[in-house]
């Protein structure tokens, strides 16, 4: 399956990381009929929180981009490790919370990092409905969370 998503991660010089441990009590997805539920995935890397604060005070947008795109490869190893990538059929919905200091407006543009990584890697089926909030804080003080909702074959 050369033109399969682990080969597109290979294509664009990503691989998928290990699953991140919940940091509460939940799991990180979860199937129900065809559909895999991913739980808010942080932009953590080899066990550690990439970046911390707000978007617009003292995390760029640029950077806060970068943190979605790897908050969406730390879904993607959680849906992967629970049925496997080559089973997605369409990413359905992603949700992007962006903890934003008063007056940053940008949130569309951060969670971008994840929505452009997913249609890269899944083409047409990597197309999805999408919500891009703005909130005070996250979980841990992260700059960015992402959920995902995919449906499986």
């Amino acid at each position: 399956m050369s033109n399969g998503p682990h080969a597109k991660l290979a294509e664009l010089g990503l691989a998928l990381p290990d699953v991140v441990p919940p940091v509460a009590s939940y799991v990180p997805a979860v199937q129900s009929g065809q559909h895999v539920y991913v739980s808010g995935q942080l932009p953590v890397a080899e066990g550690k929180l990439l970046a911390t604060g707000q978007v617009g005070a003292g995390v760029s947008p640029e950077q806060a981009k970068d943190l979605a795109e790897r908050c969406a490869l730390n879904a993607l190893a959680a849906v992967d490790s629970l049925v496997g990538l080559e089973n997605i059929v369409k990413i359905v919905k992603l949700t992007g919370f962006v903890a934003s200091a008063p007056g940053f407006h940008g949130q569309p543009a951060v969670i971008n990092g994840a929505s452009d990584l997913l249609g890269s890697v899944f083409g047409e089926a990597g197309r999805h409905a999408r919500s891009a909030v703005g909130v005070a804080e996250l979980p841990l003080d992260a700059p960015v969370e992402i959920e995902l909702i995919v449906e499986v074959a």
